[in-house]
């Protein structure tokens, strides 16, 4: 006999979307009921982002002890002991999993069912012992690992980012297979803790990213000695020896085959969509995720759908966003529409790469008047006292100097890249980006110094400099 229960807000889905949406009702007061069949806190505390931000972090103190001579101290080659490397991942995990774990958000007024969740008709989900009949739904299942159907992968074993960071002893030679973001962090990080790393891309390595910054990246990858190989498919993969594996590719160069000891699948990620009885509750879907609305809105009105599941842009801050727009819709009934021209994202290699809004490539494919504006870290004071002058920041700029999109590779280029976030959601203008005082020397000057060039040509200007000769005369 199942218990019937009647909260206003039902969320499926226990990360970033579904908990922002579930703390909002709660402190509202406002009935919720939260089920998430696995850990709280989702793909990103404990598979994702906080994992890999903390291995890629024990890989950057490692390099900078191999580099420690540019700052007049001996190079000491590390010894890294992996197993301690793991249990530095797993305490960063557990200082941060209380914030979304059962009991806090019990005690914030949350009904908290950890078990599978099941739509049975177009107003009633079914989890364990319960019942629930909400007047509205939010489904934020996220996406899992996307494993390509190559042959012989399930015989060989493989890592994704759900498994990579149980690790304990060091891959000789980890095989990436993906050159997006995540395998291109993982195999950075890995590679400064001591593993050979190979990366198989199909199609291009950073691909997302505006070209002209990714191959700044990519050729810092390359120097540390990361193989990659762009335009090349793994067609197989078979054991090698008692513990080793063979990958088998091919590319326009033909045929051949590369040998290691681990394999790491970073191929994309796909929508958690299935087993959720979408069907039944008349909510349509493909393969990507959820069909929704720019109110995030299903085919059931009652249902809305946030995060990597509603087929978007699939990172954490997106779920998080996403989960404001429906605590603004579901509680005061305020309209909100989804804007992806606002959201920027950020790889978090050595040298970083972030973006908001257009690319060059996206502001030329639309016309209109275009500038593009470019400043380099090495003309930073800051950058240049921390050996850090590799990189550009990239300005994209429209009619009367409005800002159109920004990118940037370089050190702490994931902080920086905030700004121009705020700019491009307020739509503000170069001359804006001129008007704010940065503290000197830190390398958010690297933006505004970029902004000025803007205004560079009207020094030339004949009417401009005929205009100070005339105000020059009243003294």
């Amino acid at each position: 006999m199942s218990t019937l229960l009647k909260p206003d807000v039902c969320v499926i889905g226990g990360g970033s979307g579904g908990l922002t949406v579930a703390a909002a009702c709660a402190a509202f007061g406002v009935p919720v009921v939260l089920i998430e069949r696995g850990k709280m806190g989702g793909d990103c505390l404990n598979y994702g982002c906080v994992p890999s931000k903390a291995m890629i972090a024990a890989g950057k103190i490692a390099q900078s002890m191999r580099q420690a001579s540019a700052f007049g101290i001996s190079d000491v080659e590390p010894e890294v002991d992996f197993r301690k490397v793991h249990k530095h991942i797993r305490s960063v995990i557990d200082a941060i999993a209380p914030n979304d774990s059962v009991e806090r958000f019990t005690a914030l007024g949350v009904r908290v069912i950890q078990d599978e969740a099941k739509f049975v008709n177009r107003r009633t989900v079914r989890a364990g012992e319960f019942e629930i009949r909400a007047r509205r739904f939010v489904v934020a299942t996220g996406s899992s690992p996307l494993v390509p159907p190559i042959p012989g992968l399930e015989d060989v074993g493989y890592f994704t980012n759900e498994t990579v960071f149980e690790q304990t002893r060091k891959p000789a030679h980890l095989i990436v297979i993906g050159g997006g973001p995540i395998g291109m962090e993982m195999a950075q990080a890995h590679r400064r803790l001591g593993s050979d790393v190979t990366v198989v891309e199909a199609l291009t390595a950073l691909g997302k990213d505006d070209p002209e910054l990714a191959a700044i990246a990519l050729r810092r990858l390359r120097g540390e000695g990361i193989v990659i190989h762009e335009g090349t498919r793994v067609v197989k993969a078979e054991k090698r020896g008692r513990s080793g594996v063979r990958v088998h590719v091919e590319s326009k160069s033909g045929a051949t085959h590369i040998d290691g000891s681990h394999i790491l699948v970073a191929a994309g990620r796909s929508a958690n969509v299935s087993d959720l009885g979408l069907d039944d509750a008349g909510i349509a879907y493909e393969r990507r995720g959820i069909k929704v609305s720019d109110k995030l809105r299903t085919t059931n009105r009652r249902v809305y759908a946030i995060g990597d599941v509603a087929g978007g842009l699939q990172f954490t801050h997106v779920a998080g966003y996403h989960g404001g727009l429906v605590v603004r819709a579901l509680l005061f009934r305020l309209p909100a529409r989804e804007n992806r021209s606002i959201i920027p994202w950020a790889t978090y290699t050595d040298p970083e790469l972030a973006q908001v809004g257009m690319t060059e490539a996206d502001a030329v494919s639309e016309g209109g008047e275009l500038s593009v504006l470019r400043w380099p870290y090495a003309e930073n004071d800051r950058a240049q006292a921390e050996r850090k002058t590799g990189g550009f920041i990239k300005v994209i700029a429209g009619k009367r100097g409005r800002i159109l999109g920004a990118g940037i590779v370089g050190a702490n280029a994931g902080e920086m890249i905030n700004i121009w976030a705020l700019a491009i959601s307020k739509g503000l203008t170069l001359r804006d980006m001129t008007a704010y005082v940065p503290p000197y020397p830190t390398m958010t000057e690297i933006g505004k110094r970029a902004a000025i060039t803007y205004f560079a040509s009207a020094t030339r200007k004949p009417s401009v400099r005929r205009l100070v000769r005339f105000l020059r005369r009243f003294g």
